[in-house]
């Protein structure tokens, strides 16, 4: 069962997000560990705890494996620390059998009173390299399980790599009841595409010029309009935003003054997701950068020398980087997930400085999901519609 979300046309409001640097990816100078910074539960969990108190609505919580704390144990224990954030936790599909990930998410979700949103992960497992149509037929396979779980009395799945025969749903409904938490997308390869405009809700992407980033959201939506849905659109993207845009480029190359390329190669290649299409594009971008790092104006690359994944951030004062974000809404982005390190103190600055001038929103709300403020009794066997 695929749930038909809204559209972004004609809405003015935002979900603006932070990050949870889960996978040792906070710093103060680029590709120079600090132990206060080093991904621990403490570290981490203040992070959260400071992204909410600045009136962030959703948070990242990233996967990956030699770097990382668990993602659904982490969440699992911000549960019942957190009030109004909801948390974005990133799921590996196939990491965990479909039916047993679906219990443990709507546990979560529970845990959460519906303050759940996911992210579905395509990577290689550790020690696997599979082929990539692979990979994402497998994904497709444990969100349709997923789907089934969470709005149907029963399971019936006959897959090419998972089959389920009238499987009990009872242990796997979630507190959320209008088709369980959002799903958010990235890729790249028309397989990506595929399972994004068929199955999830919101396609993010990784920061590249205006024109490519145009050319990603009509891909995907030509996919989406085959299948009959509407997709909504995100941005994940770094931010260094200072009062005025000499003191952001500042800090931009301070943040990258002590960086070893050589290790920061090695930061971006320990990562699961290391030669996927989409770190590719993010590597060339890096390419085609001038010799400051800009790809055009207030987009900085630096960031993408020590990480794999999103590579580039919002360099500029107050206004230039308000001016930027208006511009991506303009263009249908109605969700964005925001980064700076280190990411507790930056979080202080975007959130004082950017977040007050911004209409903003909760997706699970806008899309009729039960909200984080409202008390619901899960239905009972024999009750559900």
């Amino acid at each position: 069962m695929s749930v038909v979300p809204i559209t972004s046309e004609g809405l003015d409001a935002a979900e603006v997000s932070w990050f949870a640097p889960l996978c040792s990816d906070d710093y103060r100078y680029l590709g120079v560990p600090d132990g206060a910074l080093r991904s621990s539960w403490e570290n981490t969990r203040d992070i959260v705890l400071t992204a909410e108190k600045q009136g962030f609505r959703n948070i990242l919580c990233p996967s990956s494996y030699q770097v990382g704390q668990d993602t659904l144990t982490f969440a699992s224990a911000m549960g019942p620390l957190t009030e109004r954030i909801n948390l974005l936790a990133a799921i590996r599909c196939g990491e965990v059998h479909p039916a047993m990930l679906a219990r443990s998410v709507a546990t979560l979700d529970h845990i959460m009173k519906g303050r759940l949103t996911l992210n579905v992960i395509s990577s290689d497992f550790p020690g696997e390299k599979a082929d990539s149509a692979y990979r994402y037929r497998r994904s497709k396979e444990v969100v349709d399980i997923l789907r089934q779980a969470w709005t149907q009395d029963e399971i019936r799945y006959d897959g090419e790599i998972y089959k389920l025969d009238t499987l009990s749903a009872d242990p796997v409904r979630p507190y959320q009841q209008n088709g369980g938490p959002l799903l958010y997308f990235g890729g790249y390869s028309p397989d990506a595409l595929e399972l994004c405009g068929s199955d999830c809700d919101v396609y993010l992407m990784w920061p590249e010029t205006e024109d490519m980033l145009e050319s990603r959201m009509k891909a995907v939506n030509e996919v989406a309009q085959r299948h009959g849905r509407t997709l909504d659109y995100g941005l994940r993207v770094h931010m260094i935003v200072r009062d005025t845009e000499a003191e952001a480029r500042e800090y931009a190359e301070s943040l990258v003054s002590k960086l070893d390329d050589d290790f920061g190669q090695s930061i971006r290649e320990r990562a699961l997701d290391s030669k996927s299409l989409g770190v590719a594009f993010q590597s060339k971008q890096r390419e085609q950068a001038d010799q400051f790092g800009f790809t055009e104006p207030n987009l900085w690359t630096g960031v993408g020398r020590a990480r794999s994944g999103c590579g580039a951030a919002l360099v500029g004062s107050v206004d230039q980087v308000l001016t930027k974000i208006e511009r991506y809404k303009k263009m249908g982005i109605r969700a964005f997930i925001f980064s700076g390190y280190p990411h507790k103190s930056e979080c202080e600055i975007v959130g004082q400085k950017i977040l007050p001038e911004l209409k903003t929103c909760s997706m699970p709300e806008e899309y009729g999901r039960v909200p984080a403020t409202t008390p619901l009794t899960p239905l009972g066997a024999g009750e559900r519609k």
